[in-house]
């Protein structure tokens, strides 16, 4: 049959007609399953506002269009909607399916290095597109798209310029250098080959509990407006009808549509329970000026408006961004995000296609999902319009970049020139990004800037670490377990300060304990969040984890003793810290300054001559809470921040967080030998001789297990279980309260056991999680049994693995046991969720 196809260009509508195979409506079950019955999540496109698509319709890219279409089979038309990860598709998988696009994710890597040199990367992007444009046996060659996270910085790249996270860019109310950040991260990733970045994030966040919150520049949507198009103009140029790849550009990709900044107590991937007047104003204001800059793609969001997930709203993927605010790109969906869409699994969901998605990132699900959506495809579950149009949308989108004449990514303009990664120029504007972020918060007495050629102690915890400074999204997805030296040319933020005081003849010590034996004539203490990334940062009150309020201690003591204390403090978001503003003299927030810490250095001290070189100007795009209760009142709002002339000294703070207890390590179940908050450790023959572990030494299964304390970091940080076998033994941890794990599962976490061998096992060991009774997955990774004795080790298990079993992540309530039927004789520290393993084992 003959079908009418409209094509919504630049506000105005296409028509053309194209012949296809007779397909029948979709059944009745699916009508309903896509119906939107929800009318808290009804959206009126009249009343949002019409953005101005910068990109004419152009006659001759529409006839290219229709021209590939015509020539592609189904099957190219649903490959070319899919996008795979690195890790998990090669080349030859890209050729065969007709991919139309490859993603690496946040630790993904050319062949599983995630510090790989640059090179590979350039030739891995060779690979994947040699394969794409494979003409053999008649296919339609069309060039892949690679997509990446290079969101402060190809941050991907050992040695590329790590720039402040957006939250610190936000206090530098500086629009020009947000455009030169651009500029430069564009030309980064340029010379490893990829055209793509999943970047500027202008997320509006509201609650600083979300662990995402960094990624957004304020809560204020006029000041992420006022970014955007700048940011976007850095990536792609001007829209022009020049390719886009023809310069020092790549593609550029908003994100998350919409409101993930703003749902319901921070939770990532969660509900925002608004209105949508608010929906409109606060978060959907921002693009408006990233469609008048012509953003290419447009990433939907995991979360949810008032129940509805984003990724299958065609309310406002199709009615409002594409028909009322006249987008003309592409949509692509987040980390399999069309799973979590009512009905849908993350190997089939033709909803999210129908509601306007037009690439699904289907990363460790492409091949699945490419299967379920032909086969909707053929059936007419996903009408044949709807998917060219959507292949339709991408092809556009390659032919501005000018994809189809660029060529090999290694023949293409600045590819191959390495010497763009962290290059002098870009570390120079990096550097300014940091120092004109700071916010300076307090500076009773007037101690900054300090004099270079005094005696500096330099303490806390986070002086000497360039990724804990970075923060997550850097080198890996959540940035942790980083070394120094996988920052080549890159300065901690002790190196800047170790550089001011030399140039000055002044002298240094760093102790991070505070500890000294001339007594400093200033001390520097520098403290904050580790590095998180996505909901693995997500927290219940805005307040500093326990772990991590150590050296309050030593601003204390120090300041007990006379000496000026100057805080820095590194935070990916505004949190309480009465406590450490009060024990310091001076409190800087630092927020997240990546691999150009002499920024923090330059307005700390003056300059050898005694002179003010760079004065403090940022000013907070995120109000600062007075308690760690999130819905609680503020101790310094929109636009605060101090210079050294600033007369402002600082009364004493109230210490009360206005919240019951300290904020818990959540994904933890068992820590330094003993259950956590809800946890029972349990020993059991498997059956009904159950004993509780609350008091050492003990016994278990008659006698059969043996349990005692052991010394592991601290005085009986662990707990011994000794088996003699003669039967089977089951240790776990076990809950009342099934927690969902659901997102860790699909974000690739890991199950973390630190524990040490005393004997090796001479029977197989078994590890399980239990989601009820009759419910649970079960692996047996030889590599257990192999560990070595007498050392302390993290392994780590993907929890998909126990998915894969047979386990139901979202109510588990013993996410962790461990079995066997023979003897056994180790030690166990501490089990939680986590990324950082000595050890990973596989899913056997």
């Amino acid at each position: 049959m003959t079908l009418r196809v409209q094509r919504h260009l630049a506000g105005s509508l296409l028509a053309l007609t194209v012949t296809t195979a007779c397909v029948g409506a979709p059944p009745p079950t699916m009508v309903a399953a896509i119906a939107d019955d929800n009318p808290a999540a009804t959206v009126h496109p009249e009343i949002w506002p019409r953005a101005d698509w910068p990109y004419p319709v152009d006659a001759s890219v529409e006839t290219r269009i229709d021209a590939i279409i015509a020539r592609m089979t189904v099957e190219e038309k649903v490959g070319q909607v899919i996008q795979a990860d690195i890790a998990s598709v090669t080349p030859e998988d890209a050729r065969r399916y007709h991919l139309g696009s490859i993603l690496n994710g946040g630790n993904s890597a050319p062949g599983n290095d995630e510090f790989a040199a640059p090179e590979k990367w350039l030739a891995l992007a060779d690979a994947f597109y040699d394969a794409s444009v494979d003409t053999s046996g008649g296919r339609t060659a069309v060039p892949i798209i690679w997509g990446t996270d290079a969101v402060h910085g190809h941050s991907n790249i050992v040695g590329a310029t790590i720039f402040p996270h957006n939250v610190g860019l936000g206090a530098m109310h500086d629009a020009d250098l947000v455009q030169q950040i651009a500029e430069a991260t564009a030309l980064e990733l340029r010379s490893t080959g990829m055209e793509w970045t999943f970047a500027p994030t202008i997320t509006v966040p509201q609650d600083g509990r979300w662990g995402r919150a960094y990624e957004g520049y304020s809560q204020d949507p006029a000041l992420v407006a006022s970014y955007v198009e700048r940011f976007i103009e850095g990536l792609q140029g001007q829209p022009s009808d020049r390719p886009i790849l023809s310069g020092p550009h790549v593609l550029a990709s908003t994100k998350h549509f919409l409101a993930d900044g703003g749902t319901d107590e921070g939770r990532d991937q969660g509900d925002a329970r608004i209105s949508e007047t608010e929906l409109r104003d606060i978060h959907g204001t921002p693009y408006v000026s990233a469609i008048n800059a012509g953003v290419q793609t447009i990433m939907a969001s995991f979360s949810s408006w008032n129940g509805a997930k984003i990724t299958g709203h065609k309310g406002l993927l199709t009615d409002v961004l594409k028909q009322r605010m006249r987008f003309g790109g592409f949509i692509v969906s987040d980390w399999n995000a069309h799973g979590q869409i009512s009905g849908c699994t993350n190997t089939s969901c033709p909803q999210a296609i129908n509601a306007g998605l037009d690439m699904y990132m289907a990363p460790d699900t492409w091949k699945p999902m490419y299967e379920s959506l032909l086969a909707q495809a053929k059936s007419g579950i996903v009408p044949m319009e709807r998917l060219e149009d959507a292949v339709a949308n991408i092809l556009r989108v390659k032919i501005r970049a000018g994809l189809f004449e660029a060529g090999r990514p290694s023949s293409r303009p600045f590819s191959g020139r390495f010497e763009l990664l962290g290059s002098a120029d870009h570390r120079a504007l990096a550097r300014e990004a940091v120092r004109k972020s700071l916010v300076l918060m307090k500076n009773n007495k007037q101690i900054l800037p300090l004099d270079p050629r005094s005696h500096i102690l330099v303490a806390g915890d986070g002086a000497d670490d360039i990724g804990r400074a970075s923060g997550g999204w850097t080198l890996t997805w959540q940035g942790t377990g980083i070394g120094n030296d996988k920052f080549p040319g890159a300065t901690s933020i002790l190196q800047g300060i170790e550089d001011a005081v030399s140039a000055a003849n002044g002298t240094l010590r760093h102790a991070p304990d505070g500890s000294f034996e001339k007594k400093p004539d200033a001390a520097i203490v520098i403290f904050g969040e580790t590095p998180y990334a996505e909901f693995q940062g997500d927290l219940k009150t805005l307040q500093l984890k326990p772990e991590l309020k150590g050296p309050l201690a030593t601003m204390r003591k120090l300041q007990a003793q006379d000496i000026p204390v100057v805080a820095v403090f590194l935070t990916g978001r505004p949190l309480w810290t009465n406590e450490e503003i009060n024990a310091s003299d001076a409190f800087v927030t630092a927020w997240l300054p990546g691999s150009e810490g002499g920024g923090v250095a330059d307005v700390l001290f003056r300059d050898k001559y005694g002179k003010v070189a760079h004065e403090f100007t940022g000013k907070l795009s995120f109000s600062w809470p007075m308690t760690a209760d999130a819905k609680g009142p503020r101790l310094f709002e929109l636009g605060y921040g101090l210079n050294s002339a600033s007369r402002s000294d600082l009364d004493m703070l109230p210490e009360d967080s206005g919240v019951v207890g300290q904020e818990s390590s959540a994904g933890t179940f068992f820590d330094k030998g003993l259950p956590t908050a809800s946890w029972s450790l349990l020993v059991s023959d498997g059956q009904s001789d159950r004993t509780r572990i609350t008091t050492t030494p003990a016994e278990a299964i008659g006698g059969r297990v043996q349990i005692k304390a052991v010394d592991h970091l601290t005085q009986e940080g662990a707990r011994q279980f000794t088996s003699s076998g003669n039967g089977p033994t089951l240790i776990e941890l076990v809950t009342h309260a099934p927690i969902d794990i659901s997102r860790e599962t699909n974000g690739d976490v890991l199950l973390l056991v630190t524990m040490r061998y005393e004997q090796q096992s001479s029977a197989p060991i078994k590890l399980s999680m239990r989601c009820g009774e009759g419910c649970g997955g079960q692996i047996a990774p030889a590599a257990l049994s192999a560990l070595e004795v007498g050392t302390w080790q993290t392994v780590g298990v993907p929890i998909k693995c126990f998915a894969a079993a047979g386990a139901d992540v979202s109510k588990l309530d013993a996410p962790f046991q461990i079995a066997t039927t023979g003897p056994i004789d180790f030690s166990l520290s501490r089990v939680a969720l986590g990324t950082v393993a000595d050890t990973i084992l596989g899913c056997e």
